[in-house]
């Protein structure tokens, strides 16, 4: 009988994880600043725990905001399986939060693959804490039905209440109008028990790579506004309650990133291309030098060795209230 195509995927990515693991010590230490990373691990470093990790698990969005500092270079996305099972590998490290992002999250597969992971890391891991960071212009009620009591939080992106502003920073589709769906949204996390949060974007952070520079999809320069800016907004609205400010500094090193996948440019790699194509999955991503680094891929040497070169500031991702009250079983759910 003839193999399904996901399990020769499978299969096929499984040999290839294997091929790399033998050609990785050889290949990886002539990467640029490689053994300098190497030679500050084995100093004082602590491990730190990726209690909370977000998994952009896609880069393609139908949103083209100015500012989007993980932008579609590529449109992979990591079979089903196989990101369940990097998913496993965080838990046994001791990760309580998945937050789902990307790119448009709802994009992929009209949302039934990020329905199917929010399903299972309630279900099946039984994490505290399952949510989404989206745009909000592909979500359907349909999908609250089938998977609104597995997820806790939804944030939506939402930087101004006037439609005209939303326009002009890309966040804009034609006749539809992103407020008002905002508003639905707000209404159907209600019915259906989901804590609902609205995600802002004062500052601009600058990525090499992403919103800046040569190689960059976008140029955010004219978005960024200084530190003195940022914090006379904050002084104008300290009244607010429900305002959590972070600041570029707080948020750089403070956040576990997880990406779908990438490609080394570093030298030609010729016939190997292919395989470093499907090897490089699920790999902590490293912004501490203003772009992207990433480290090896967790389902290669696991969680405790790949997240040694994830740059994660550990101390200052509890200093900003990283880790707070959110379980929906543990929160007071007022509408």
């Amino acid at each position: 009988m003839q193999s399904r195509p996901s399990q020769l995927l499978r299969l096929l990515l499984r040999a290839l994880h294997a091929l790399w693991s033998s050609l990785a010590p050889i290949w990886l230490w002539r990467m640029p600043g490689r053994r300098e990373r190497v030679a500050w691990r084995k100093g004082v470093a602590p491990q730190p725990v990726p209690v909370s990790v977000n998994y952009h698990f896609t880069r393609q969005c139908n949103y083209k905001c100015g500012f989007c500092f993980h932008t579609a270079k590529t449109s992979f996305v990591l079979p089903l399986e196989e990101a369940k099972r990097g998913l496993g590998l965080l838990k046994q490290a001791g990760m309580e939060k998945i937050n789902f992002s990307g790119g448009e999250p709802f994009l992929h597969e009209r949302g039934e693959f990020v329905g199917k992971l929010v399903q299972f890391c309630k279900q099946d891991l039984r994490l505290p804490s399952v949510s989404i960071v989206s745009n909000g212009s592909m979500i359907k009620e349909r999908w609250f039905k089938r998977y609104g009591e597995y997820l806790d939080i939804l944030a939506i992106s939402c930087d101004s209440f006037s439609e005209e502003v939303n326009v002009l920073i890309g966040r804009g589709q034609g006749k539809k109008n992103h407020v008002e769906n905002l508003q639905k949204l707000r209404k159907w996390c209600q019915e259906y028990g989901v804590a609902f949060k609205v995600n802002s974007v004062f500052q601009c952070l600058l990525i090499e790579g992403e919103n800046t520079g040569e190689e960059a999809l976008r140029e955010a320069e004219r978005f960024v506004i200084s530190d003195e800016d940022f914090e006379q907004f904050l002084q104008r609205h300290k009244d607010v309650p429900c305002l959590v400010p972070e600041s570029n500094q707080k948020m750089r090193d403070s956040y576990l990133i997880l990406d779908e996948y990438g490609i080394y440019f570093g030298e030609p790699l010729y016939s190997l291309l292919v395989v470093f194509l499907c090897i490089f999955q699920m790999r902590f991503l490293n912004c501490a030098n203003g772009r992207k680094e990433p480290s090896r891929s967790i389902l290669d040497v696991g969680v405790k060795d790949a997240i040694q070169f994830s740059g994660f500031d550990e101390k200052m991702f509890f200093k900003r209230g990283g880790k707070y009250i959110w379980s929906k079983a543990d929160m007071a759910l007022e509408w």
